[in-house]
């Protein structure tokens, strides 16, 4: 061929299972003024060759075909025309192999062969290095920091409790001694054991300083009766305040000590409640200090028995105040209520709730009506006219309706639509049908009086 070209055709020849040659033809230049004329040939030569179809190939190429270099030199480029390799023409063009499993771990290993029964399980945890991660240690550290981030707690809180403790017994209860401002009975009434639990709580503070925190607490359960006797004595105590502050010398003296800075802006009537919030405080961080603290610590059993007893107080320090709630709730009915039939209705009972209900009849039109809920009765009262002269604003009792003898039903307002519903409440001599269009007040009067029949049924 002219331009002192010389050919050279080369035949690669397929696997014997394929049956044909295919044709690769390379040109090689002799001088470097004809590489630049014969390049394209070149390049149409190797894509009609390689474009040419294999009878065992699919109809799309799979992904385990290589990619044909065209060109040579530095500007050579990568053609996205698959070519099937050798190793994949043998292997009948299969689907890559699947990726190996990885490995087991150290510790799941010997995890396994200690639940097998092959290895001890401490032995495993000992062959761990000292990079790796043990669940076991890492749990006793979470612990730890806990304990620790609990104790800093207590400290800091009993710190500021022990200080506004002192604020109140210096500025307000030993001024009050001093002067004789208000006569000793009232001063019991109004601060209660207030000296003794400040001293209490004087005595627990070096402890907790110096990281004995279950010699502490220990310690400190016998003092506890304090607090269960400052909350039988709260209510009293508010009472009290209510009436001093008539006073205009005991007014005067109060808001000249709540003007210190050393109250920061706080008044009287919200240091009285602050006994009964750090028992609460207490019951708290108790529990958590024994249940982060190991069995095999010293101050283990010590803790334990602490959170029992400060636990126990809180309980029975909110029983008391659950029942002079109630008390004012039913005070507060006993005023609403006039007539010789609303006297003593209220006395042993529990107070659970109140509001308007319509009462639909036979016949005629649905009647307003103020409704109490007890414990044991449903109380079914009429409006005083507004213009009476003497009894405006209260209420008529028309019936009481024992709860262990009621039978509920939903008439409707299942669904909880915006209409209210119906309910039925069934007596051995009457029946009362209960309308609301408040959907949410039917359903917490539906609750209540579910919550009040099973508990007189009980």
């Amino acid at each position: 061929m002219a331009g002192g070209l010389e050919w050279e055709s080369i035949y690669r020849k397929s696997d014997d299972k394929m049956g044909h040659c295919s044709p690769v033809s390379v040109c090689t230049p002799k001088s470097p003024d004809s590489k630049s004329r014969l390049l394209p040939q070149l390049c149409a030569t190797q894509r009609k060759a390689t474009h040419q179809p294999h009878p065992a190939l699919p109809g799309q190429a799979p992904s385990t075909y290589r990619a044909l270099t065209v060109g040579r030199g530095p500007t050579e480029k990568t053609s996205n025309i698959p070519v099937l390799s050798a190793a994949s023409r043998r292997q009948g063009a299969r689907s890559p192999p699947r990726p190996r499993p990885r490995p087991r771990s150290r510790w799941r290993l010997n995890l396994q062969r200690a639940e097998t029964g092959s290895v001890d399980p401490q032995a495993g945890m000992e062959s761990l290095g000292p990079g790796a991660r043990c669940p076991v240690q890492e749990q006793r550290a979470r612990w730890e920091r806990k304990r620790a981030c609990t104790a800093w707690e207590l400290l800091e809180t009993e710190r500021r409790y022990h200080e506004q403790l002192g604020l109140v017994a210096t500025y307000f209860v030993g001024i009050l001694r001093a002067k004789g401002t208000v006569r000793p009975p009232e001063r019991q009434a109004l601060f209660g054991p207030w000296e003794l639990i400040y001293g209490a709580s004087q005595e627990l503070l070096p402890y907790l300083e110096g990281g004995r925190w279950g010699q502490g607490l220990e310690g400190f359960c016998p003092h506890l009766k304090l607090y269960t006797q400052y909350a039988a004595n709260a209510e009293r105590s508010r009472t009290t305040l209510q009436e001093q502050l008539k006073n205009k010398r005991f007014r005067k003296f109060v808001q000249l000590q709540e003007g210190r800075p050393e109250f920061g802006g706080l008044q009287l009537q919200d240091l009285l409640p602050l006994p009964l919030q750090r028992l609460q405080q207490y019951e708290n961080l108790a529990v958590a200090l024994a249940e982060n603290t190991g069995p095999n610590s010293p101050d283990h059993e010590q803790l334990t028995r602490a959170a029992r007893l400060i636990s126990e107080t809180a309980q029975r320090v909110h029983t008391i105040g659950q029942k002079q709630k109630n008390d004012q709730h039913l005070q507060r009915v006993q005023g609403l209520l006039s007539g010789r039939q609303a006297k003593g209705l209220t006395s042993g009972r529990w107070f659970l709730r109140q509001g308007w209900l319509l009462v639909v009849p036979p016949r005629g039109e649905p009647r307003p009506r103020m409704f109490f809920l007890f414990s044991d009765a449903l109380l079914m009262a009429k409006p005083r006219p507004p213009l009476h002269l003497l009894q405006s604003g209260t209420f008529a009792c028309q019936a009481l309706y024992p709860m262990a003898e009621c039978q509920l039903h939903r008439v409707f307002g299942h669904s909880g639509g915006p209409c209210g519903g119906l309910l039925s409440l069934s007596f051995p001599h009457e029946k009362l049908l209960l309308m609301s269009t408040d959907q949410e007040e039917l359903l917490g009067w539906y609750h209540s009086l579910t919550l009040a029949i099973s508990n007189q049924k009980n």
